[in-house]
């Protein structure tokens, strides 16, 4: 663990007036074990006179101010009742109200507190420069940096480090940049300080930048350029910083682990989520809600349902997110059945499901055309457990509807829900729509599509589909020049495959792999294969304007998904397993082949593709084409 002190750390309250001789009531109030307690002792120093020692009562308020067994109301009281009250004081209750999420009050007490003609020290513009974060307050913030000027407390290290960070979150990077720039010592925290706030501004090139100029680096700093790169959805580097930080002998702690388990997850590198498990488990970190949860998510995105069971199962006070994660990854591996178990589980344990719950839950329902289970859930939501459907729920429902090809549920849906449908829901409509051939609908949702997400590539290529699908050729071309005039790009297909931690990536007729004719000779004789087992290649799914059918044929044999099998094929033992990622969906032509692909061989393949996991198993697959 580093040992630089975060960002985020506000420094105890030190000054304290000096201390008389030693008194039995104020050292019995760290005995104080409740509120009333206090109180008794309270009495007993208004009976006594020692309310009007100023330390005596600076401490009384600092125990109802920040302890678990105090009252901000009577801490304000004492606060009231002393004439003079020292800095000390107003800290205490200002830095308690902080704790107590209540920063506007604390800012006001400021305002009290300059009208008393009380002098601010640098612990009191330290809680209240966090509290302009917390709302966030960005004008009161340069107005409490002009007072710190004025009270000559520019240089105060805390200080700084909490101006860098107030003005980073309220995207003036420059301002924080200027204190950064003229500090006259920059300590481990500033440094990071002013890195967190590139970061929270997506400015990549300055991030990279001034974490190359780093004198030294701590946990922290490493902790944020991984995040960073997650939260860009550049995975792979997450993960090259990750290594470059063990390089560098820096121990990873809980918050590492859970950032680059994302990463993980997404790339559904199943070998190198691991590797970390096997780090958690050699070093004995404690699985927590939210590891556990992150390492749960991870074997779910990456197919592998018995390692999310058993994290599940060893994850410590799990909370709802716990049960989330595994409800989800039973639902998007196939398992619809049992995560409506889980669910009921769940139910038994105790644990309160929430939104997220119920959305995770529909979801299930949905993959596994448990239309009527779905409908009683959603019931259940707002009947028994009081939690109103939004959008995303009446999504869900949608979703479900599209799946089951129910055009009319759909259209109630959307009639009586009480707001109006989003993207994802003519998406989910126009999907549903080309699997089950309702083209004329499929226009219309598609044409919404568009003027809901007009930079969203997938509304053009699903509504470009529709008209293929119809051989409306002249409507095709429109949709596409359409993209064209807007600058909108598709992005081509991909797949990966990992073998012995590493991966491999394909696109459609890839020719760029230095072992290209022994995977070409491969997909050959998977070809003759599936020919030979009745096999033929839908030429409806080539949804692009050829006219030779052989063309089109070769088209679809060179998908990026049987690329990667192929390639898998070559590279392991007969009965080895074969896991997939596509960034796409997968086209109905590659499902009905590897579906066959998975007999002939006798192989299990596994393929992740945009939205869902495909368990392809003895010429079947888990999705039952339902998806």
């Amino acid at each position: 663990m580093s040992s630089a002190i975060p960002a985020s750390y506000s420094p105890p309250i030190t000054n304290l007036p000096r201390k008389p001789t030693p008194n039995t009531n104020v050292s019995l109030l760290v005995l104080c074990k409740n509120l009333q307690e206090a109180k008794q002792i309270h009495a007993l120093m208004i009976k006594s006179s020692q309310i009007s020692d100023t330390y005596s009562v600076s401490r009384l308020a600092e125990f109802y101010a920040l302890s678990d067994h105090g009252s901000l109301k009577y801490a304000e009281k004492v606060l009231n009742s002393v004439e003079e009250p020292y800095p000390f004081i107003w800290n205490a209750v200002i830095r308690g109200n902080l704790i107590k999420q209540n920063p506007l009050k604390a800012i006001l007490l400021y305002d009290q507190m300059l009208r008393r003609s009380v002098e601010p020290d640098h612990f009191t513009f330290t809680f209240l420069l966090k509290a302009c974060t917390q709302l966030p307050a960005p004008a009161t913030g340069k107005q409490l940096h002009s007072h710190v000027v004025k009270y000559g407390l520019e240089n105060d290290s805390f200080i700084r480090n909490k101006l860098i960070h107030l003005y980073a979150i309220s995207g003036s990077i420059s301002d924080a940049r200027k204190i950064f720039d003229t500090s006259t010592e920059l300590d481990i925290v500033t440094w990071n300080s002013m890195l967190e706030g590139y970061a929270d501004n997506r400015d990549g090139e300055s991030l990279h930048q001034l974490f190359d100029r780093m004198p030294s680096r701590d946990l922290v700093s490493w902790n944020t350029m991984i995040a960073f790169h997650v939260q860009m959805g550049e995975f792979r580097q997450a993960i090259e910083v990750f290594r470059r930080m063990q390089e560098k002998g820096v121990q990873p702690n809980p918050v590492t682990l859970v950032s680059v388990l994302s990463a993980v997850a997404c790339l559904g590198t199943l070998a190198q989520g691991r590797w970390i498990h096997a780090y958690i488990d050699k070093h004995g970190v404690e699985l927590d809600e939210n590891l556990g949860s992150s390492l749960i998510n991870m074997y779910a995105k990456c197919g592998c349902l018995e390692g999310a069971i058993q994290a599940f199962q060893k994850t410590s006070n799990k909370s709802v997110d716990t049960w989330n994660a595994m409800i989800s990854g039973l639902a998007a591996n196939g398992q619809s059945l049992k995560a409506l178990e889980l669910f009921s589980k769940m139910e038994s344990s105790g644990i309160r499901p929430n939104a997220i719950t119920f959305s995770c839950v529909l979801n299930s329902c949905s993959h596994g055309g448990l239309v009527e289970y779905g409908v009683d859930y959603f019931r259940q939501m707002s009947e028994v457990y009081g939690i109103e459907p939004v959008i995303a729920h009446y999504g869900c429902m949608v979703d479900l509807f599209c799946r089951a090809g129910l055009f009319n549920r759909i259209e109630e849906t959307i009639r009586t829900m009480p707001m109006k449908p989003d993207a994802v829901m003519w998406k989910a409509l126009l999907g549903a729509c080309r699997i089950h051939r309702n083209l004329e609908m499929g226009e219309q949702a598609g044409l919404k599509l568009i003027e809901l997400a007009p930079d969203d590539h997938a509304s053009y290529v699903l509504l470009s589909n529709i008209y293929a699908m119809a051989d409306k050729w002249d409507k095709v071309h429109e949709v596409r020049k359409m993209m064209w005039k807007r600058g909108i790009m598709k992005p081509p297909g991909s797949s990966s495959i990992e073998l012995d931690g590493v991966v491999y990536e394909f696109v459609v007729g890839d020719t760029a792999h230095s072992r290209k004719k022994e995977i070409y000779k491969m997909l050959g004789e998977m070809g003759e294969r599936l020919k030979n087992a009745g096999y033929e290649p839908d030429a409806k799914q080539c949804l692009l304007d050829i006219d030779e059918e052989e063309v089109k044929q070769t088209s679809l044999g060179h998908h990026s998904e049987k690329l990667a099998i192929a390639f898998g094929f070559i590279n392991t033992r007969p009965g080895t397993t074969i896991r997939v990622v596509k960034n796409l969906r997968v086209c109905g032509d590659c499902h009905s082949a590897i579906k066959l692909l998975s007999k002939i061989y006798n192989r299990e393949i596994i393929v992740r593709d945009s939205n869902r996991f495909h368990y392809f198993k003895n010429g079947s697959c888990s999705c039952m084409d339902y998806w």
